[in-house]
């Protein structure tokens, strides 16, 4: 324990921004922290689990070339840290026995003190600590710090969670307890990590680097520290989606788009992106207007594109330029129409037969024009398709469905609507931004691949596939593991103001035989952020594309 006999002493949680398996680039990041520790006083310092080579290197940690190069770069950290009497804790993977651990090494100037794999104590000039990887408990109980190096990624409400976390392990018994998490440059394929690290006394927080923060902390441990506030208990609502801090939500998905488009920075990538007038691209282009702003770039070279054809209607069209001219993003608009006829000309489609290939044409030639003006302009193309949507299969398979980045696709419809309700809400009520959003927000939701009624919207999506509440509750409890029954059960009991038990039952069946049928467009779905704790993408959730739906529609 810490008591009044013991000298004060710093201690911080570090994340480094890393490039992904670029062990040497990472080594000068890691010699810096270290550098910044001995000069502000640090006596030991924690760095996140895997920074030596990233944590998201996946099947390259069972390559040599790997691990070779993560034992090299903690060559060089000892010997450019010889000098330094701070004790560093370094995340990186490590060979025992013929299998690979995520391990932590500890280095003391430029000595390795030795490299845990689950948890271990040890003893440096009179200071006692302890090292926890992956929930392991160090075991020892006489400890003064405990560090633990990890790599979680940010979802909604994890970090409430890993707060609560945190100051618990630290009330038992009470001790200091330090967590280092991974952060930039961490690849952002299906999920974004934010640095979010906490310094915890017996069950307060004495220093947070909050998500998406600089990374960095200290505090200073004697008998006098300044107690920190203990979390509330993190509320377990077990509503579809539940969330209540929406700018959290914007943070991870512009965070993934940001790595994403700085990764591909040589010559400088753009973001290319479709403008229809409706919710998804909307948020999309929220998302990347948030994106150019973390990356300090200009927002006018983000090239927008409207492509209206056969089914835009005025409202639409007229609200992607408002907000376009709102946002201070210019808009280029290509009008498809004479493209698609020409191409239903070519495999001998009639124009007048409105079915499957006449709205996929669209859809295609759309994602043509995106996909060749990205490698017109350097660019990669932002795709605004959401998670219901990619749950349904409703989207044109290498048309809408395609993207390099997919920055809606770990959020539900029902979370769209209300994350553009809340940028309206933050704006001005009068400012033009606002005002279109709440348009937007009024249209109905529509692929507007058919023609227009008396220039009205003719095809609403929901009439067609069934209300995005319910198919968005379905997914939630789908992949909590319950059966159609139970969430059946459930969702007559939720909805019961809104939809007989015959209206839920029909779009149930709807779901399950859409969400089987359509595997294989998920099985090459474009990277994306995960969002919440469900999500759909191949890399997350592993099911073959000729799974039989009966027994869920049974």
């Amino acid at each position: 324990m810490i008591t009044e006999s013991h000298t004060p002493f710093r201690v911080a949680a570090a994340t480094p921004s890393i490039r992904v398996a670029d062990c040497a680039y990472n080594a000068e990041r890691i010699i810096e922290i270290i550098k910044k520790a001995d000069n502000e006083g640090v006596r030991l310092v924690c760095m996140p689990a895997l920074c030596m080579t990233g944590s998201t290197c996946g099947d390259l940690f069972m390559q040599k070339v790997l691990l070779d190069g993560a034992m090299n770069a903690l060559c060089e950290i000892g010997l450019k840290t010889a000098d330094s009497k701070v004790i560093a804790v370094v995340g990186m993977p490590t060979l025992r026995r013929g299998e690979v651990f995520s391990a932590a090494a500890v280095l003391c100037e430029g000595r390795l003190m030795g490299v845990v794999t689950e948890s271990g104590a040890f003893e440096s000039g009179g200071l006692k600590f302890g090292v926890e990887i992956g929930g392991a408990d160090c075991g020892a109980d006489d400890v003064h710090v405990v560090v633990n190096p990890c790599a979680e990624p940010e979802i909604v409400g994890a970090a409430a969670r890993r707060r609560a976390k945190i100051a618990a392990q630290s009330a038992k018994p009470p001790r200091v307890y330090v967590s280092a998490n991974a952060g930039a440059g961490e690849s952002t394929t299906d999920s974004v990590f934010s640095g979010h690290n906490l310094i915890c006394r017996n069950g307060k927080i004495l220093a947070e680097s909050p998500p998406f923060g600089d990374g960095w902390i200290s505090a200073e441990i004697d008998s006098n520290t300044a107690q920190g506030r203990f979390p509330a208990p993190v509320s377990r609502d077990d509503s579809p989606f539940a969330c209540t801090n929406l700018d959290e939500i914007l943070q991870i998905q512009a965070h993934g788009l940001a790595k994403r488009l700085e990764h591909l920075s040589s010559p400088r990538a753009c973001a290319v992106l479709g403008i229809s007038g409706g919710l998804d691209s909307t948020l999309a282009l929220l998302v990347t207007v948030r994106a150019y702003e973390i990356l300090s770039r200009d927002r006018s070279e983000i090239i927008a594109v409207t492509m209206p054809c056969f089914g835009t209607t005025a409202r639409t069209k007229t609200n992607a330029k408002k907000l376009c001219d709102a946002l201070k993003v210019p808009l280029r608009k290509i009008d498809i129409t004479k493209t698609t006829k020409t191409h239903l000309r070519d495999i001998s489609h009639p124009i007048d037969a409105h079915d499957a290939t006449f709205e996929n044409a669209q859809a295609r030639v759309r994602t043509l024009v995106l996909m060749n003006l990205a490698n017109q302009n350097n660019g990669i193309v932002v795709g605004s398709g959401n998670l219901s949507e990619i749950a349904l299969g409703f989207t044109t398979f290498n048309g809408d469905h395609m993207s390099m980045y997919g920055v809606n696709s770990g959020v539900p419809k029902t979370i769209v609507r209300r994350l553009v309700k809340h940028v309206a809400e933050k704006s001005s009520n009068k400012s033009a931004l606002a005002k279109v959003l709440l348009d937007i927000l009024e249209t109905p939701i529509s692929p507007e691949l058919l023609p227009p009624r008396d220039g009205e919207i003719s095809q609403r999506t929901e009439d067609i596939v069934g209300p995005y509440e319910l198919h968005d509750f379905f997914i939630w409890h789908m992949r909590l593991g319950r059966t159609p029954a139970q969430i059946q059960k459930l969702a007559t009991a939720v909805f019961e103001s809104k939809f007989t038990p015959d209206e839920i039952s029909k779009w149930q069946e709807i779901f399950f035989r859409r969400f089987f049928a359509q595997q294989f467009k998920r099985n090459c779905m474009p990277d994306g952020p995960k969002i919440f704790s469900v999500s759909l993408s191949p890399r997350n959730f592993n099911i073959p594309s000729d799974v039989v739906s009966d027994i869920w529609c049974g």
